[in-house]
């Protein structure tokens, strides 16, 4: 079942995989003529509303520096659609089986739930995996070629890893979603509105200055300048994500084992 699931993912897999390493270098590639002219650039920024620059999380302290413009101005981009993949994952582990009505097929076989479950997570996380392994690689290789300035490869590494940890958290509320909507007819809707509506909040957290939303979003779980600015993750938000994460992945496991299925 693993091994089917991941062939199944395939194709989404190498979309996503290709679409994020495509952003990430034609961002990067940009950085050469942005840092020549990172004081022009700063004092054009400076003229947006603060609240705006919060909102879309740009820092000008630091955003000459590679790290800087990969924080602020690259990886917002890339953490987005990486919580769509992770969604849309999570949201059809086990809405396409009901949509293409293969649900009733597959509990006749000699599987408990349980093992159905389990498999098609692991698929799922081997995906998002295989993805972000890539993702790290293309980045950090680009990230050395276009720039002579010295910077941080550990602290960009752990910038990098974030995208996992936020697909992560995309995935276990999609699987949940997944157990507890009773037919989905388009994953894609469902993906989009929940992602943008959690990206949305994080950026008015930002844009007012309120802090406690940053426990509500997974998007402001990891903040880059925190990050950068001492080389480790915020320790409360790593514990609240673990537990939020099991308190999913386990109410999802309880509800589909008791959950009626619809046979053909």
């Amino acid at each position: 079942m693993f091994l089917h699931e991941l062939n199944a993912y395939r194709k989404s897999t190498v979309i996503w995989t290709i679409s994020l390493a495509v952003i990430v270098i034609l961002f990067l590639v940009m950085f050469p003529a942005f840092s020549s002219n990172a004081e022009e650039l700063k004092k054009l920024l400076e003229s947006l509303p603060l609240a705006l620059r919060n909102a879309i999380g740009l820092s000008l302290d630091n955003i000459g520096s590679l790290l800087g413009f990969y924080s602020t101005l690259t990886f917002l981009y890339i953490t987005l659609c990486g919580a769509i993949q992770a969604m849309n994952l999570g949201t059809s582990i086990v809405s396409k089986e009901v949509r293409e009505k293969t649900a009733d097929f597959l509990l006749t076989k000699p599987v408990s739930r349980v093992q159905i479950m389990t498999a098609k997570l692991l698929a799922a996380l081997a995906s998002l995996a295989i993805t972000n392994a890539i993702y790290i690689v293309v980045a950090s290789i680009t990230a050395s070629i276009v720039t002579s300035q010295a910077f941080s490869m550990k602290i960009f590494l752990l910038i990098s890893a974030t995208l996992y940890f936020i697909q992560l958290m995309f995935l276990a509320l999609g699987v949940v979603v997944s157990v507890v909507a009773p037919k989905i007819k388009s994953v894609l809707p469902v993906s989009l509105g929940t992602v943008f509506a959690f990206f949305f909040i994080s950026m008015f957290g930002s844009a007012i200055g309120d802090d406690n939303l940053r426990y509500i979003t997974p998007f402001k779980f990891y903040d880059p300048a925190y990050i950068i600015q001492n080389a480790s993750y915020e320790t409360s938000f790593i514990i609240l994500e673990v537990g939020l994460i099991t308190l999913a992945i386990a109410a999802s496991y309880i509800i589909y084992v008791k959950k009626d299925i619809d046979s053909v």
